[in-house]
């Protein structure tokens, strides 16, 4: 597992969001909004003979599957972006999370961030409304205080698993300050308006409330009325075949 660094940049104390695809898409949703709106730069990717061999063209540029941005905002204050273009495999996990932790402390990074969704029933959210609340979990004690001064609710008890996981116990043996936030999110469709919660608390946690999220979750927005007229017909249609067609089963 390589990092591979193309463009240098001071990153020293920056904040490092983990945009790995989560259920719902949660991390990538919030990662590619905060390359987007704070105008990041790609300053490296992340290479591994066990990532899938495909490139993403954009703007006809071929990219890699896995890159990371960077950028300095008017403060100050240092940002850095992880963005995946897919879900690394299970065998993979461990050496990409230490790999991350390794890369943040040699450039003596502030704090990761993991943004990730929580499984949950469509059913128990209607549309339009909000998801009940962004849970977090830290791994030292001046993480958790930071969780609690922003009034984010600390997630005491469960499992956390893949990525995430790896981070936070990297963060405990490290003792370097990582925080995974929690959203009930849909594991059917991408999940814009859980992905605007956590980019609401993100932007309170640390970047001073700067980011503008009404086109995020405008966009959330359209994007559950285009699912909701996707089920309304397939229900529709679903109704029409078992009407017209025998039930079978095998």
């Amino acid at each position: 597992m390589d990092i591979v660094e193309i463009e240098e940049m001071n990153i020293r104390g920056a904040y490092v969001i983990d945009g790995f695809p989560s259920i719902g898409l949660v991390g990538s949703i919030v990662a590619n909004y905060l390359v987007t709106s704070l105008d990041l730069r790609q300053i490296a990717v992340v290479d591994s003979d066990h990532f899938p061999t495909i490139s993403t063209i954009k703007g006809g540029v071929p990219h890699s599957p896995v890159r990371v941005y960077g950028g300095e905002l008017d403060d100050g204050k240092r940002i850095v972006v992880f963005v995946s273009e897919f879900q690394p495999p299970p065998h993979v996990l461990k050496a990409l999370g230490i790999a991350l932790m390794d890369w943040v402390e040699d450039h003596k990074c502030r704090m990761v961030i993991s943004p990730e969704g929580i499984s949950t029933k469509q059913s128990q959210r209607l549309p339009g409304e909000q998801p009940r609340e962004v849970l977090g979990v830290a791994s030292t004690p001046e993480a958790r205080e930071l969780l609690t001064s922003k009034n984010v609710t600390v997630f005491e008890g469960g499992i956390i698993v893949g990525l995430s996981a790896i981070l936070l116990n990297e963060g405990v043996n490290r003792i370097f300050d990582v925080v995974t936030l929690l959203s009930e999110a849909s594991a059917d469709f991408p999940d814009a308006r859980a992905a605007a919660a956590e980019a609401t608390t993100i932007n309170d946690l640390v970047l001073d409330n700067r980011l503008d999220l009404q086109p995020l979750e405008e966009e959330a927005g359209k994007i559950e009325g285009e699912l909701k007229d996707i089920y309304d017909r397939a229900g529709k249609e679903q109704e029409i075949r078992k009407t017209s067609m025998p039930i079978m089963y095998g």
